[in-house]
């Protein structure tokens, strides 16, 4: 399959930039043209930003799972789609051609169909990292119903959460998942989460770990029983549901800086086409290639680069059940021998671990297959930076380095790979379509003079197509967290540099929001958690840094519970309880690295807690805090300086 639109210089990189900015419409109208369409669109785009209200391809039909999956089938349809990789290397592994594949998600489909599923209907998706995981996500894009896959790590209560704000009816769900040494017990999770719920109807069980569950009778099936009962009657193939362009095709839970999670909804067709292309100019895709995206489906960038970009590009897309620390810290270099990896996307946090178990995991590894390596979810330190390239890449391979949000559906900023220079600890330039611009705290823009190296708040001042549509069931939201900041501008919530070249290099989160291991977690969450605990009187979350996570969590806690004498001493037991509970409401990734107990938090006189002045104590910062004249009690902050951890 060739990529008519596939950027191959960076003269060519320019020409698409400068033509996207000046008529987008004629821009990604003829990108869209290569895909397959039931009915082309009236109009390329409609928009305004002050509602919000964004249309791409408006009119046009299809179905995403045609372009993903039935396109493919006369030329690759013995070529592997997905490539799984179980949790233990000893396991077998498992290879869906595109044939495959196609005959499983239309199977799952009608399995949904059978057990009540409509077009529209929400379901959530709670599964370890198997093939079924990539089918159930496909099927339901199949006959539109709107799936919401939430990550297998989050706790029951975020689950509850979840299912009620977006008012789901069904789910998928597995006994249990591997992970590492860890087997995590999917199910009884969700039947803790389904506790007093009201609106589920039916839960599909995958079976992998064969872990006891409860099955409820009227409720519960297995998986393997449905989808038996669907083979016996020899059926491979159910028509796709026609879509409008603008029908949601997913909505994806990501922490604000409220307590509350937001369901970031994505459409069809302008999703479709955006994840496509930048999969297929960032990685500089070719056909045949082995395209390996280490993080969880329950994240956008496993929606986006191990499902949707690489299925509607036929490439092949390598799944991994596992860690990359376990059994050892060989695992990612075994996996890129065994199946020759051409393309490695992973995230910072993951270098930045495995530079720690020095060079011995590497020997011995044949990485020769390797063409492009790629980063994601937060910036990468140049230190980490030049690790890869050299001990993994052997200095031939570029690196992308991606900045992107769940947001919007796809990279923003990144160079494209051996077309356009890279730039350690650089995310560089925009991906055509993209009018980035950087902003003071005014909205005022903040304009380059000569070779200066300017910085503000980063914004966009027109939509790319796979911009966030809207927060699910409360467009308000929306509105207010991306778009009434500044004034007809998409606000990101980052600051940036930009330099002389036009090179972007963010340098992280402005509002409340923490940015851990390259997941982004709301403070006011982790707040929200902390003092659900006994004995909690009040708690403020900041983030510091950290050498692997990147960003790690420090918790300021005033506690007056009856283990209050504890915390005098060590404060262990009392810190065990508290992270127990944090794990019970929102799960094991957002346990603060430190606590510290102190008797009250630097506040103003109206009651504002200033997080600032915390920040600044947790980085090290102890000297230069700025202004403390508009607190009310200054003294407090002499003693968080001498608790510090």
């Amino acid at each position: 399959m060739s990529y008519p639109y596939q950027i191959k210089s960076f003269e060519a990189y320019k020409e698409a930039y400068q033509k996207s900015i000046q008529d987008p419409e004629s821009f990604w109208g003829e990108i869209a043209s290569h895909f397959t369409w039931r009915k082309k669109w009236d109009k390329v785009l409609e928009w305004n930003f002050t509602e919000p209200r964004v249309e791409w391809f408006k009119g046009g039909k299809l179905n995403i799972t045609e372009n993903c999956l039935d396109r493919h089938l006369e030329t690759k349809s013995n070529h592997p789609a997905i490539i799984w990789e179980p949790n233990a290397p000893d396991e077998n592994n498992r290879v869906l051609t595109y044939r495959k594949l196609h005959e499983k998600v239309c199977q799952f489909a009608h399995v949904l169909k059978n057990n009540g599923v409509k077009k529209g209907d929400r379901v959530c998706i709670y599964m370890g990292m198997i093939p079924e995981l990539a089918i159930a996500v496909l099927a339901c894009a199949r006959i539109g119903a709107i799936h919401s896959v939430v990550f297998g790590g989050f706790s029951a209560q975020s689950i509850a959460d979840r299912l009620e704000d977006a008012q789901a009816t069904f789910i998928v769900t597995c006994d249990g998942a591997y992970r590492g040494a860890k087997d995590i017990p999917l199910k009884s999770v969700i039947d803790d989460a389904l506790i007093g719920n009201k609106t589920i109807k039916r839960v599909i069980v995958a079976t992998r770990t064969r872990t006891p569950v409860s099955m409820i009778k009227g409720r519960d099936v297995w998986w393997e029983d449905e989808m038996k009962q669907v083979e016996e009657k020899g059926v491979t193939f159910i028509e796709a549901e026609e879509m409008d362009a603008e029908d949601p095709l997913f909505i994806l839970y990501t922490s604000g800086s409220t307590g509350k999670p937001k369901g970031v909804v994505h459409s069809v067709g302008g999703y479709m086409v955006y994840t496509n292309y930048t999969f297929v100019n960032v990685f500089q895709y070719q056909t045949g290639q082995v395209h390996f995206c280490t993080a969880d489906i329950g994240w956008i960038t496993g929606h986006s680069y191990i499902v949707y970009g690489p299925l509607s590009a036929g490439a092949t897309s390598l799944l991994f059940e596992g860690v990359p620390t376990w059994p050892d810290a060989g695992r990612f270099w075994d996996i890129v021998d065994k199946y020759c990896v051409n393309i490695l996307y992973t995230a910072p946090t993951a270098i930045r671990s495995l530079m720690g178990f020095g060079l011995g995991p590497l020997q011995g590894k044949n990485l020769s297959s390797l063409k492009v390596l790629g980063t994601v979810g937060e910036p990468i330190n140049e230190e980490a930076w030049h690790w890869y390239d050299e001990h993994v890449g052997k200095r031939k391979c570029p690196i992308v380095d991606t900045w992107w949000q769940t947001e919007t559906g796809g990279c923003l900023i990144s160079n494209l790979a051996g077309i356009t220079p890279a730039k350690p600890g650089w995310a560089t330039l925009p991906m055509p379509g993209l009018e980035m611009v950087l902003v003071d705290e005014n909205g005022k823009e903040v304009i380059q003079q000569g070779d200066e190296t300017i910085s503000g708040n980063l914004c966009i001042k027109s939509p790319w197509p796979s911009i966030l549509r809207t927060t699910y069931g409360d467009h308000e939201r929306c509105r207010t967290n991306y778009f009434a900041t500044y004034e007809n501008m998409y606000f990101t919530g980052d600051g940036a540099l930009k330099d002389k070249d036009g090179f972007f290099r963010i340098t992280g989160r402005v509002d409340d929001v923490l940015n851990v291991s390259g997941h982004r977690i709301g403070t006011a969450e982790v707040e929200n958690a902390i003092n659900m605990h006994a004995g909690v009187v009040e708690s403020a979350v900041v983030g510091y840094p950290h050498d692997i996570k990147g960003q790690g969590i420090y918790a300021y806690i005033i506690y007056q519970g009856s283990h209050a004498q504890d915390t005098h001493g060590t404060g262990d037991l009392v810190r065990r309880d508290i992270l127990q509970t944090v794990t019970r409401i929102i799960g094991a990734i957002a346990k603060p690295d430190k606590i510290q107990f102190v008797s009250g938090l630097p506040k103003t006189r109206s009651g504002k807690i200033m997080r600032r002045i915390l920040r600044k104590i947790a980085e090290g910062e102890t000297e230069n805090l700025g202004d403390t004249s508009t607190l009310l009690d200054p003294g407090v902050v002499d003693e968080i300086k001498k608790g510090r951890l």
